[in-house]
């Protein structure tokens, strides 16, 4: 990634993980309401239609039209608006983060100095692979108030990347 690169990046993508997860969620399956998207997630109706309408004002996506009824349900604005799909980019800040990770690992104090980099492969049917992600979506949203509140973080706790792609092989 060249540093202009890097630069759009950070003019396009939001830096924060409700946001993240969001825009995989509208990536994945197309459109979602704010209750739809607290129930795949694992946060709050109220703090995910807060980050929609964040990710709206910034241009990333656009309320659907709707005919009646209260839900107001979001979806990706156009790709042309993105200059490379937001998937890509993830993936790419994702790898070259672990990179800079093992770069500067014995610069870091000892007890951080472990990472829990794993892979497995194991042969799922379509509701069970979805069920393994809602897993781990889960066990990851009991860490997700601290990054908005820092008073309830334990002390000692540090930004730590939590990166799993569950997707079939082909």
């Amino acid at each position: 990634m060249t540093e202009d690169d890097a630069s759009r990046v950070s003019e396009t993508l939001p830096e924060h993980e409700v946001r993240t997860a969001l825009l995989e969620l509208l990536a994945e399956v197309g459109t979602v309401t704010a209750t739809e998207a607290a129930a795949r997630l694992g946060y709050s109706s109220g703090l995910c239609s807060f980050h929609l309408r964040q990710l709206a004002r910034y241009g990333h996506i656009e309320e659907v039209p709707v005919s009646r009824g209260r839900a107001k349900p979001w979806r990706l604005r156009g790709q042309s608006s993105q200059p490379v799909g937001f998937g890509e980019l993830a993936r790419g800040l994702e790898d070259e983060s672990y990179q800079q990770w093992l770069a500067q690992k014995e610069r870091v104090p000892e007890q951080w100095r472990r990472d829990e980099a794993f892979s497995a492969v194991v042969y799922l049917t379509p509701e069970e692979m979805a069920s393994v992600a809602d897993t781990v979506r889960r066990a990851l949203a009991r860490y997700q108030d601290r990054e908005q509140r820092p008073t309830i973080r334990p002390d000692g706790a540090r930004p730590v990347a939590v990166v799993t792609r569950v997707f079939p092989l082909v």
